[in-house]
């Protein structure tokens, strides 16, 4: 997506999954019940000035938060104004509420939408991305179906692939059936390179990244594999972090309301203490 700026929508870990890779931490408020959390014009001031105070051009700007960002019942209007701008909008989201007719339409207008497809077993679902009770993976699914079969904007897939869990035979390739219905323009492969809220995640054997690698080969894919260094300005720092751990490098020095983690042998910024609402 190029140069991106992300707007974090709702507040610290209101998701409906509880995704065990997830950098953001563990979900605190499980739930699939839409809420508000900002006004839209505050969303659009601060943004607004964000944009004014930095000296590099956006490509997007990107509704990445520290949970789900379709919770957010503003999230339509929040689009709306945005554009308004003159700029792109693209929402990162788990697909989890797609199912919902008025999640789809709060999506339409936005100019790209990443889906997340980490399996298509309900098993390994829940496993993987622990969802909410009374959510249903069939449910899941045809929301996406549904959603991919009238987007008009940039579709793009986001799969997981995790070390310490034991793919079933055949299941990367029923994965890689389903995103191909999806048709997405690019059919992602993520590694978890920070650190996750469940230390037993690490990084997939190359065995197993290559089962994706070739059950995914009649896709459009791509794998991220690095932590790509960001632009961070110092005083932004605490904010990023609550939505995704910042390697630390030698332009950043210490920050109070900050500590030091080391995964995969690396170090990296986290809040110290949860935020609170």
């Amino acid at each position: 997506m190029g140069r991106s700026l992300g707007v974090n929508n709702v507040f610290r870990k209101y998701c409906s999954y509880s995704c065990i890779y997830c950098q953001a931490g563990r979900t605190t408020n499980l739930t699939i019940e839409r809420r508000k959390f900002h006004e839209p014009e505050s969303v659009l001031r601060e943004l607004e000035s964000a944009l004014k105070s930095i000296d590099w051009g956006i490509d997007y700007v990107t509704f990445v938060p520290n949970g789900e960002p379709t919770l957010d019942s503003n999230l339509g209007e929040e689009i709306s104004l945005i554009k308004d701008l003159g700029v792109k909008v693209a929402i990162i989201t788990n697909s989890s509420l797609l199912f919902r007719e008025d999640v789809r339409r709060d999506l339409w207008e936005s100019d790209l939408v990443s889906l997340k497809v980490d399996s298509v077993r309900e098993e390994s679902w829940r496993k993987i991305n622990r969802p909410h009770r009374a959510l249903s993976l069939n449910k899941v699914m045809e929301g996406m179906r549904e959603f991919s079969s009238e987007y008009s904007g940039r579709l793009l897939t986001e799969t997981m692939v995790i070390g310490n869990f034991k793919y079933k035979e055949k299941e990367i390739e029923e994965i890689s059936h389903f995103i191909g219905e999806l048709d997405p323009e690019v059919a992602y492969l993520s590694l978890p390179v920070r650190p996750p809220s469940e230390k037993r995640v690490t990084l997939p054997t190359s065995e197993t990244l290559n089962k994706f690698k070739e059950a995914f080969s009649s896709l459009n894919y791509k794998v991220l594999s690095e932590d790509v260094e960001q632009e961070v300005r110092v005083e932004d720092l605490p904010e990023i972090v609550k939505v995704h751990p910042i390697k630390v490098n030698s332009s950043i020095k210490d920050h109070p309301g900050l500590k030091v983690v080391e995964y995969s042998g690396k170090k990296y910024y986290v809040p110290v203490e949860k935020e609170k609402n």
